[in-house]
């Protein structure tokens, strides 16, 4: 049985951390410095290229989940918060606010984090693999029902150190819609300053290949 100082160290520490145990110290210094900043509560900035699928069922998809409208060069801004053992991740692009929230939690073989989003749930493999930490969905349900792996939203999510900048690709894609949503972008603790993005700073989405989160 834990110490309770031992149960008060892990509410403490990034969920990331406490997921990704040993392999923690293999991130690059970006992506370890944004989630030790989460351990408390913390807000960065930073701007982001949002794409949107095409679709009518991807359109519907997207404007349901409600997640940003396309934009070129989109104000972003991310809130940490740890409440009861669980991080609250409040989103916000323009004037659009995605919330969510994630704790660890036991795989069959691995460790994995559940993000919360309203009535879904997605279990996510953190895998570092050089500069980048990949989050890759193991499984998802709705209303605590399981549902099928591969049926699943998919694409490619990682967060990437670039020149010591911290970098995030999202793809939200679904085998019945294809692309949902694509957002990708930069951020840096609030009190440093922004600046609009640079594309040539971001990765290119078209060499990323199909589906692989967040």
């Amino acid at each position: 049985m834990k110490s309770n100082a031992a149960e008060s160290l892990a509410h403490r520490q990034s969920l990331y951390r406490q997921v990704l145990g040993k392999d923690w110290d293999r991130l690059p210094s970006a992506i370890r410095s944004l989630h030790e900043m989460s351990e408390g509560n913390a807000t960065f900035r930073g701007r982001a290229v949002v794409e949107r699928g095409r679709g009518p069922f991807a359109r519907l998809a997207a404007s349901i989940a409600g997640f940003p409208a396309a934009g070129e060069d989109v104000p972003v801004e991310i809130r940490f918060a740890c409440v009861d053992g669980r991080e609250v991740w409040t989103r916000r692009f323009g004037d659009k606010v995605l919330r969510s929230s994630q704790r660890p939690t036991e795989g069959r073989e691995e460790r994995l984090l559940a993000e919360h989003f309203g009535p879904f749930r997605i279990l996510c493999a953190l895998e570092p693999e050089e500069n980048r930490l990949h989050l890759r969905v193991r499984g998802w349900s709705f209303l605590g029902l399981p549902l099928p792996l591969f049926l699943a939203p998919g694409g490619r999510t990682f967060e990437e150190d670039r020149d010591g900048l911290f970098h995030f690709h999202v793809e939200v894609e679904s085998p019945m819609t294809g692309l949902i949503v694509r957002y990708r972008g930069w951020l840096k603790p609030a009190d440093q300053p922004t600046a609009p993005i640079a594309r040539e700073t971001l990765p290119k989405s078209d060499n990323l290949g199909a589906l692989a989160h967040d």
